[in-house]
């Protein structure tokens, strides 16, 4: 398999691209002189040439609990001096994580997915803790960023292993007893605990203009909150619910996790946000 390295170029060339599947957007006027790649569904991607190119991968949200926390962030994996050798890339993108209902316990299918650009790996963002059912799961989960904890006053974990090595996300903050949860960890900044009968704020993501738009991706969704106001989430995450009302789903591909859902507001939380694969060249 072809090899990634996260060095700097020197005087190698510029990569080319010699085909693609998986219809990826291929747009050559957001950011002139210069063609991106932007997977948001598997594919791959040929190299007909080695050499330099610029690139993004982002792993997907965690759910946010069911009278929970919200979930993390994905793994935000940057280069902007990447060198590709010549040869064919698997891409796989992570898709959305539906969001937890009630009794769920937390399984692994309420993580954040992993993505893929070759042997690089952005993994999901954890789940939020739930406070329905059972009470082990009270615990923000593993992942990227971690999920924040529910509402019996349970912190969130500490972030899940990454597959690279000095990529690292941030923990989701605490619930707190009066049935609020803590916002899940982003890529840049840990999740707050909730305050009182107030909702956790998501953890701030990583922003990029590498598509020509300036986004932010692996952001930590919000705590819900049965009284009060539910958390923020990061910018590309979802909020918190409020007292009666429905929390929000993460946008999809910017990686971040969703809000949880309200004790009062008798919906599902939102869903974990789906990642995205970008390579640039030029």
């Amino acid at each position: 398999m072809p090899l990634f390295s996260p060095v700097s170029a020197g005087g190698i060339g510029k990569a080319t691209v010699t085909a693609t599947t998986g219809s990826p957007t291929i747009d050559t006027t957001s950011r002139p002189g210069k063609t991106i790649y932007k997977f948001t569904a598997d594919g791959t991607i040929t190299i007909g040439t080695g050499g330099t190119c610029e690139y993004l991968v982002v792993g997907g949200g965690g759910s946010g609990g069911y009278q929970g926390g919200g979930g993390g962030g994905g793994q935000v994996v940057y280069d902007a001096n990447g060198i590709l050798a010549a040869g064919t890339y698997t891409v796989t993108v992570a898709a959305a994580r539906s969001g937890m209902s009630n009794n769920p316990p937390i399984s692994a299918k309420f993580h954040g997915e992993t993505s893929r650009l070759g042997n690089i790996y952005a993994v999901g963002g954890g789940a939020g803790g739930t406070a329905a059912g059972d009470v082990t799961q009270a615990t923000g989960g593993n992942g990227a960023s971690s999920g924040g904890g529910a509402t019996n006053n349970s912190s969130g974990k500490s972030p899940g292993t990454p597959f690279i090595s000095g990529v690292t996300g941030n923990s989701g903050g605490s619930g707190s007893a009066n049935s609020s949860g803590g916002g899940g960890g982003g890529f840049s900044a840990s999740g707050t605990s909730a305050s009182g009968s107030n909702g956790g704020n998501g953890g701030a993501g990583f922003t990029s203009t590498i598509t020509g738009t300036s986004l932010v991706y692996g952001s930590g969704g919000g705590g819900c909150v049965a009284g009060g106001s539910g958390g923020t989430g990061g910018s590309g995450a979802g909020n918190g619910s409020n007292f009666n009302a429905s929390n929000t789903n993460a946008p999809a591909n910017q990686g971040g996790g969703s809000g949880g859902s309200s004790p009062n507001s008798g919906s599902a939380a939102g869903n974990g946000g789906s990642g995205i694969v970008v390579v640039v060249i030029g």
